[in-house]
């Protein structure tokens, strides 16, 4: 079975990211790119499918300019065999355009399983895989804390509210990651030395025409320093005080 990963090059959540002059997006100056952490899940998953099937092959996508590669370096080490970098030279392609690049691409894979982590940790969006799987009319799952294939469906256990939800899906299907699915391996220098002999082939993105405009960004504003309104029991009356009309929160 082929199954695809479809994944994305993300700031380090570590990174102090700046505003660029333009205003409407990151300054990548001194910023450090990894793979999604989500993402990692997924290619775990997809490796894990396709050692208990006992073959198949995983194909990793991704969407953007150069810096991708690096990622996508990073899925071959861990084992995918091959990938394919959708080139563009926009910075952040709107969830829709992603989704419609990634589809475009994904018809002629004819893939049992396309995953994607829940979401990236940069803007938090959690649209393009659910979107992907609506433009490929396929049932998707998405937030899979627990993944099992049985012939030609997938039981997937969903993170919710209070609790977890079964869900039953037959292939072929979309699957997004969520944290907690697996433990992800960590790259050996076998797999580091093999990822430089595998095919990444380059293609076009089909974006399409956007469907979201960034206005601008703008930094949140600086926390305004602490206030102490008293000590002890004696100070309860008085930060209620403040609460309610001060701060206007009761």
């Amino acid at each position: 079975m082929i199954q695809v990963v479809c994944v994305k090059q993300v700031p380090d959540t570590e990174t102090r990211v700046k505003v660029a002059a333009d205003g409407r997006n990151l300054d990548p100056a001194g910023v450090t790119w990894v793979l999604n952490p989500y993402d990692e899940y997924a290619v775990e998953q997809a490796l894990r499918v396709r050692d208990q099937q006992g073959g198949g092959e995983v194909v990793a996508v991704s969407v953007g300019g150069p810096g991708v590669l690096s990622a996508l370096r990073n899925v071959l080490a861990l084992g995918a065999d091959r990938a394919i970098h959708l080139r563009t030279d926009l910075a952040a392609p709107d969830p829709l355009s992603l989704a419609r690049a990634l589809a475009a691409e994904l018809r002629g894979l004819g893939a049992g399983l396309v995953w994607f982590g829940k979401q990236a940790v940069d803007d938090d969006q959690a649209q393009v895989g659910p979107m992907t799987a609506e433009l490929l009319d396929l049932p998707c799952a998405t937030m899979a804390a627990a993944f099992t294939l049985e012939g030609e469906k997938v039981i997937v256990e969903r993170e919710i509210e209070g609790g977890r939800e079964v869900v039953e899906l037959t292939l072929p299907a979309v699957v997004t990651a969520e944290k907690g699915l697996n433990e992800p391996r960590y790259a050996s220098l076998k797999g580091i030395m093999a990822a430089k002999k595998k095919t990444i082939e380059e293609k076009p993105a089909e974006l399409g025409e956007p469907g979201l405009e960034v206005v601008a960004l703008v930094l949140p504003p600086p926390r305004a320093a602490g206030r102490i309104v008293g000590q002890g029991p004696q100070a309860v009356a008085e930060l209620v005080r403040v609460l309610r009309e001060d701060a206007k929160v009761l």
